[in-house]
């Protein structure tokens, strides 16, 4: 059970000092209270506008945000702040504040304040405390004129790096568009005979050659049979024949048009259009042979015939001859580029291949420098994204602050919180035996009697008397002590923010 006669004796023993802490402390709290100079807030509301032409990817509610954000870190930077100041002559003519104090102030005296978010208007608000309400407001538009000017730069600037940045990039993709093309025309260009886009051309050339080497072969091998032939008859009768006499190219065309018709009446009937075309062929071939004529016989025999019909014979087969080697060296020609066309074409597939990722890219930046475009005339037009001053600041007419209740409620529950903790710190501190339950719980013991300290009377009222009078001048000194602290040497109100400032709590 709490002994309530013993604490209030120790609090009437306490009481000078304890009540010595609670009038320094309201003293102080109420001088604050009485002349802190009045201050005076007005703000400015700003709204951040939606394009009113076309609706650009970074201009949702996030990136609204995030603008803001960087307009009030590049608005609270030193610099701005100092430019203000000096500017709007914000602490007066005669103020000994360092550089560092007046940052420190004006950011103390400043609240931005930012709202919006998913289908809300994003807005911001700018506020300054002053003890001028002229100043406050001239601040609050300064400051807004910054903002402003700061939203202008940051998009305008922005829209043009862009622009700039996709022209730089699609001068950069052209030429290596055109370094491309250069480089696959050089290719073709080196590699003309061994293209995969002639390949068919090339191969069915082949197939044409080898067919016309076959019939080359199967003549030289008849005009050799003939000569051979020729020269037997001659040494075993000394005459050549009249029909020995070698056939003329368009005998011979004659004659194989003759035997492919009779090959290919075993295939296909008399009206089909191939016959008809080998019979038109074989009609003008005879034509031919009957307009050239017969050789007369007898302008040719012994020698001299053979002769005639040897050096036909031979220029025929050296033609022959001539014609093959022609044919047999397109054809190792053909193999070769036939052979190197699955090279040429990895090459060239290679090749394209990277023309066209320079041309996808190329496209996209021609279509990214399009809307960079587009973009920047919009800004610079100031029809996109922009913040726009939907209240303006005003010069106030009633002072915001301070609360002075507030203060004085403080410098009372300060004074009253040192004066119970000065009362706590004395009982914790004092090890001193007073009571019989302290004796117990020290020494574990139970008094049988306990005989209290018996005061007389002249005792007791000097006891009273010290006491009247440790109150007495706590109450008239302390007073006293401050009044003359306050009017001799620094009124207590700054004296209070001096030592709040020293100890870092304000």
């Amino acid at each position: 059970m709490i002994d309530l006669r013993f604490y209030w004796s120790l609090l009437m023993r306490r009481l000078p000092v304890m009540l010595a802490l609670f009038i320094i402390c309201s003293a102080f709290g109420a001088a604050w209270a009485i002349r802190a100079p009045a201050t005076y807030s007005t703000s400015a509301r700003l709204l951040v506008e939606n394009p009113r032409i076309l609706e650009s990817r970074d201009s949702s509610a996030d990136s609204a945000n995030e603008m803001l954000q960087v307009i009030e870190q590049q608005l609270m930077t030193r610099a701005n702040l100092i430019d203000v100041a000096n500017k709007l002559n914000v602490f007066g003519q005669n103020n000994t504040l360092s550089v560092d104090e007046k940052l420190d102030e004006m950011r103390a005296n400043t609240t931005i304040r930012r709202t919006g978010g998913r289908d809300e208007a994003t807005m911001m608000t700018v506020s300054f405390t002053s003890p001028d309400p002229r100043i406050a407001a001239a601040v609050v538009n300064e400051f807004t004129t910054l903002i402003l000017g700061s939203n202008t730069r940051n998009r305008v600037g922005v829209a043009e790096n862009r622009l700039a940045f996709f022209q730089q990039e699609v001068e950069r993709l052209a030429q290596d568009l055109d370094g491309q093309n250069a480089r696959i025309l050089e290719f073709k260009r080196a590699n003309a005979d061994a293209l995969p886009e002639n390949l068919q051309y090339r191969q069915d050339r082949q197939s044409l050659l080898q067919e016309r080497m076959a019939r080359l072969e199967s003549d030289l091998a008849v005009l050799q049979a003939q000569r051979a032939e020729m020269v037997r008859l001659f040494e075993q009768t000394g005459n050549v024949p009249s029909n020995a006499a070698p056939q003329t190219p368009e005998q011979q065309q004659l004659v194989a048009l003759r035997a492919e018709l009779n090959s290919v009446l075993g295939i296909y009937a008399e009206d089909s259009p191939r016959v008809r075309t080998l019979r038109n062929r074989i009609a003008s071939a005879e034509r031919a042979v009957q307009a050239q004529g017969n050789p007369a016989d007898t302008a040719n025999s012994g020698n001299s015939l053979l002769d005639v019909n040897l050096s036909q014979i031979d220029s025929r087969v050296s033609a022959l001859q001539n014609e093959m080697a022609q044919a047999n060296q397109e054809l190792e020609n053909l193999r070769a580029s036939i052979s190197a066309t699955a090279a040429n074409t990895i090459a060239l597939g290679s090749l394209e291949r990277d023309h066209q990722n320079i041309q996808d890219r190329y496209n996209a930046a021609v279509a990214s420098l399009d809307q960079a475009r587009q973009v920047e005339r919009v800004e610079t037009s100031a029809q996109g994204q922009r913040i726009t001053v939907i209240e303006a600041a005003s010069v106030p007419g009633q002072p915001s602050g301070p609360n002075r209740k507030k203060i004085a409620l403080a410098g009372i529950s300060l004074g009253l919180g040192l004066a119970g903790g000065f009362f706590a710190l004395m009982e914790l501190l004092n090890n001193a035996i007073r009571r019989p339950a302290e004796l117990r719980s020290r020494f574990q013991i139970t008094p049988l009697a306990v005989i209290p300290y018996i005061e007389g009377r002249a005792e007791r009222r000097r006891r009273q008397a010290v006491l009247m009078a440790a109150i007495l001048a706590v109450a008239i000194i302390i007073p006293l002590g401050l009044w003359g602290i306050h009017t001799q040497y620094m009124p207590l109100d700054i004296l209070a923010q001096k030592i709040v400032t020293r100890l870092g709590l304000g």
